[in-house]
């Protein structure tokens, strides 16, 4: 054979093999419609849904479920589980929305991922609870129970991206025993008077990162619970909503909470702005917060501690409590609609101790006095202009 025919040959397996190589290493696309899912909103394209996702976590290459755009998918109660073979990206561009009836009497999710690791959930799309169904129930005293939008349990290396959610039953998202977890630029809405609608709830997790995101509910923007560690919420804003809070904690377990921090955030027209909240007689600890340059407009109460958490406002005394302690408040700017900015409530068994705030300056937005604070059992030092005055505790 001459030399110019061998290498031909081999020029041409070589390209043979860089194309198979190609084709190897490109993402695998699962679309739902694929899988006979409507996008009518109205059929239930649950089993279409779960189809998909089978074909997605069974790929070993990394794959992408897509959820196209300009169609709205009706599901019911969907849980997507692990673990899958490879790294899986759910790509949300069009909408999903849940059922427009009471569709459950049971504590549920919308939408479950359960023990999916290296998990993405991207795209412009938007996730309808339908929720004002639920509230007028839960209002009348109908329904204990009601579904939660979308739920993430033992995810690892989680990144949550761009979507939005609206109008949940209950609370938008929550993350329960997950690790390394990153939502970014995620918008969650609700109407003020909507009751228990928390945007992001984290609890059992570690290492969680929430950025550039605008929750606008009818209860905490972000919530943080017990056995959470290392907990980030940077340039995000918040209103309407109960503000970004710890706890409550304490009622039925024992507390552990730390490192938490809150920076470069707005709160407007919130009932807190920062709180950590804790019930009497609770067990634990909460230690290591930093709440930094903040900036509040018009919120009810900008920096709260309170180890007297009773939203019925009928709980008996009880001795004990959460030990809450290390609590930086630093470049906190804005304006309270009550008189009262700053309140720092501490048990009298169980103190607030190392509490420190510096570059404070919180007015009354009514003008017609100073803004004041109310300190009960903190100890704590100041550092610079703090406005309204603090007098922490003398003795321990």
């Amino acid at each position: 054979m001459e030399t110019s025919a061998v290498r031909h040959i081999i020029i041409l397996l070589l390209v043979l093999l860089v194309l198979r190589s190609s084709a190897l290493g490109q993402n695998q696309i699962y679309n739902v419609l694929n899988f006979h899912a409507h996008g009518d909103g109205k059929r239930d394209d649950a089993q279409a849904f779960l189809a998909a996702w089978q074909a997605v976590c069974g790929d070993q290459r990394t794959a992408i479920m897509v959820v196209p755009a300009g169609r709205t998918f009706l599901l019911n109660q969907v849980s997507f589980q692990g673990p899958c073979k490879s790294p899986v990206t759910v790509q949300l561009d069009g909408n999903v929305v849940a059922p427009n009836h009471i569709w459950t009497r049971k504590s549920a999710n919308l939408l479950t991922f359960l023990g999916v690791d290296d998990l993405t959930m991207d795209g412009n799309g938007e996730i309808d609870g339908q929720g004002a169904i639920w509230w007028d129930c839960y209002n009348r005293k109908r329904c204990d129970n009601r579904p939660i939008l979308l739920g993430f349990a033992r995810c690892n290396n989680l990144k949550v991206r761009r979507i939005h959610l609206k109008n949940s039953a209950d609370k938008h998202m929550t993350l329960f025993q997950c690790s390394q977890v990153s939502v970014d630029n995620v918008s969650i809405t609700a109407p003020a008077d909507s009751p228990n609608t928390d945007g992001i709830t984290v609890a059992f997790s570690n290492n969680t990162y929430i950025s550039n995101c605008s929750i606008q509910t009818g209860d905490d923007c972000v919530s943080v619970l017990s056995f959470t560690k290392n907990v980030t919420v940077t340039t995000s804003r918040c209103g309407p909503g109960h503000g970004i809070s710890v706890g409550s904690l304490g009622r039925s377990e024992t507390a552990m909470v730390e490192q938490i921090t809150v920076s470069n955030c707005s709160f407007v027209g919130t009932m807190t702005g920062v709180r950590i909240k804790s019930w009497q007689g609770g067990k634990g600890y909460a230690k290591g917060f930093l709440f930094e340059s903040l900036n509040m407009t018009e919120v009810q109460y900008p920096i709260v501690i309170d180890q007297f958490y009773c939203p019925q406002g009928n709980c008996p005394r009880k001795h004990g409590g959460v030990a809450i302690s290390d609590a930086k408040f630093i470049d906190i700017q804005g304006t309270s609609s009550e008189h009262e900015a700053i309140r720092l409530l501490c048990s009298q068994s169980v103190h607030c101790k190392d509490i420190y705030l510096s570059n404070i300056n919180l007015s009354w937005v009514n003008h017609t006095a100073p803004a004041n604070a109310t300190i009960l059992n903190a100890h704590g030092t100041t550092e610079g202009i703090v406005l309204p005055r603090i007098q922490f505790s003398n003795t321990l």
